[in-house]
């Protein structure tokens, strides 16, 4: 009895041993795994102007054409096409980037963007934010009255809509505010329409906080003339334009009819 007792007990702690260790492996299988290390971040990509240079005016081996093709010599922009000159090398090399991704959508860019590498990108954004800005720092007058929509909106926004001053974000002139809030002074309304059009589309990143997303959907086609006009203003653009026009319609007056 007390032999069957020994190997009953014994055959007992052979049991319980085994199930201790069956155990312990499901509780190891069952456990978390630990997380594995973040990946160190990235460090920025230091450009050359001097590099970019090369880029903005010949392009490169791996097929991005020279950005003067569209942009302009000095990136003065042309039309259909933004100018660059001045722009935030951070804002120009984010915009590179997210056209290269595709979250930012441009049949005409994104192949360009593709071909650049994160060295070319900093480099030619780099070489545009050398260059001069063409439009000054300069704040019109608080306009007291709404019957000039474009002022209304640059220097005091439509709160009732929900839509701020485009100089909060932009500074004053549109000559924009660091890495987030490019310059927009000098932007044709037809290029301002067409990047609202692509917030709205979600062809285009919103900005930070969303922002210019939900500033766009409550911009109307007029909103946007109104503001382009004001700006042209602020900066001269229409006296330039209006002596341009002027002289022209005297050429033509003294020309002779033609049949």
């Amino acid at each position: 009895m007390i032999r069957m007792n020994k190997q009953t007990l014994s055959r007992s702690c052979i049991a319980i041993g085994i199930c201790m260790l069956i155990g312990s492996a499901w509780a190891q299988d069952a456990a978390p795994k630990a997380a594995a290390p973040a990946a160190a971040p990235t460090a920025a990509v230091q450009g050359s102007a001097a590099a970019g240079q090369k880029i903005a005016q010949s392009g490169t081996p791996q097929g991005a054409a020279a950005c003067a093709t569209c942009h302009g010599a000095k990136g003065e922009g042309m039309a259909g096409f933004p100018a660059l000159a001045g722009q935030h090398a951070g804002y120009l090399a984010r915009q590179l980037q997210h056209l290269a991704d595709g979250s930012r959508q441009a049949p005409v860019m994104a192949p360009m963007a593709k071909a650049l590498s994160a060295q070319d990108r900093a480099d030619v954004s780099a070489y545009y934010a050398s260059l001069p800005l063409p439009i000054q720092p300069v704040r019109g007058p608080l306009p007291k009255g709404k019957d000039d929509d474009g002022a209304w909106l640059v220097e005091r926004g439509r709160w009732a809509d929900g839509i701020p001053a485009c100089a909060q974000c932009h500074g004053p002139g549109g000559v924009g505010v660091g890495a987030d809030f490019p310059a927009i002074g000098h932007l044709t309304a037809d290029y301002m329409q067409s990047q609202v059009a692509a917030w709205n589309k979600g062809q285009r990143e919103a900005g930070p906080l969303g922002l210019m997303g939900k500033v766009a959907q409550k911009l109307t086609p007029a909103d946007i003339q109104a503001v382009a006009a004001y700006y042209a203003r602020l900066h001269g653009a229409s006296t330039s334009s209006s002596t341009s026009t002027s002289t022209a319609a005297t050429a033509t007056a003294s020309a002779p009819a033609k049949p």
